[in-house]
């Protein structure tokens, strides 16, 4: 039977080099942020500024994909190669979505309820769902009443949260706020495209809630889970990760049901970026920590 390609040689990048790079990543994400996502009054983000956002978003979560894969691909890594397949998966559904979410918007100029990138973002939610599951089964996890009592209570807000953050707002003021059509130029198969897809929008809508209350439970979860030991810090960053999409996911919520006219790349949409590169650093770190027990062992 085959097996895994057994990976021993020497990264090629330090794992001190990798967290710096990728912190580095993060500053310059809220930097950008910070300095050019306020707009003048009644005027519309430039583009450029829109590509950018973009750039910064979905090279994180390629570059979260690549580590994740590493760990996957190494029969070192402590906590298996199962659970890191799955954040990998989760990792590059996230950047294939986020292409076609582009594209519609940069590309086409269309603002869509559902386009083909939804498909690939719901897969994030059960592939990131999945991993941590995984996490967590492997650490054989008792909680204590406390802890249950912990965890049942942040499972409720954040259910409440994401609930209250959807709802759209009444009819009446939808009208009011709604700004006139502007005919589109975008091709007959996109907009067909899009009128397909315009039936599931609540459908997706009430996936994406179920989708960040699995993220919150599974986040506390893992903290509760690796709360100390040595290999705990990597999955804290992880637990970090989740906690950080969820934050993005819910204020994306929020704006788009409660700001009239709402634009994308407002300051708390780095959240997002900060998310792929806590789950790269979480995987680097559990990369470095598997490799050096496994030498120290043969060193033994």
């Amino acid at each position: 039977m085959n097996k895994k390609p057994s990976i021993h040689g020497a990264p090629l990048l330090s794992v001190q080099t990798v967290v710096l790079a990728t912190t580095a990543w993060m500053i310059i994400a809220l930097l950008f942020f910070l300095i050019f996502s306020v707009s003048a009054p009644g005027a519309d983000r430039p583009e450029w500024y829109q590509v950018f956002t973009y750039i910064l978003e979905t090279m994180a979560f390629l570059w979260a994909g690549i580590l994740c894969f590493r760990n996957w691909r190494s029969d070192q890594i402590v906590s298996g190669g199962t659970v890191w397949l799955a954040l990998g998966l989760g990792m590059f559904s996230y950047f294939i979505g986020n292409l076609f979410l582009a594209y519609w918007e940069v590309g086409l100029g269309k603002e869509p309820d559902v386009s083909p990138g939804d498909l690939f973002f719901i897969l994030t939610y059960l592939f990131l769902g999945w991993g941590m599951l995984r996490a967590v089964i492997s650490r054989e996890l008792n909680l204590t009443p406390i802890q249950w009592i912990i965890l049942v209570s942040i499972a409720l807000i954040g259910i409440a949260i994401a609930v209250i953050s959807a709802q759209s707002p009444p009819v009446s003021e939808m009208l009011e706020a709604a700004p006139a059509e502007e005919p589109s130029t975008a091709p007959a198969w996109a907009i067909a495209l899009e009128q397909a897809l315009s039936p599931f929008a609540d459908i997706v809508s009430w996936l994406y809630i179920i989708g960040d209350v699995i993220l919150v439970v599974m986040a506390t979860t893992l903290l509760l889970a690796y709360w100390g030991g040595r290999f705990s810090l990597s999955w804290r960053f992880i637990a970090a990760a989740a906690l950080c999409y969820y934050i993005a996911d819910i204020w994306f919520n929020y704006a788009i049901n409660y700001i009239p006219n709402y634009q994308t790349g407002a300051l708390p949409e780095v959240f997002w970026i900060f998310s792929g590169c806590l789950f790269a650093i979480g995987a680097v770190l559990e990369y470095d920590l598997s490799t050096r027990r496994q030498t120290r062992r043969r060193r033994a």
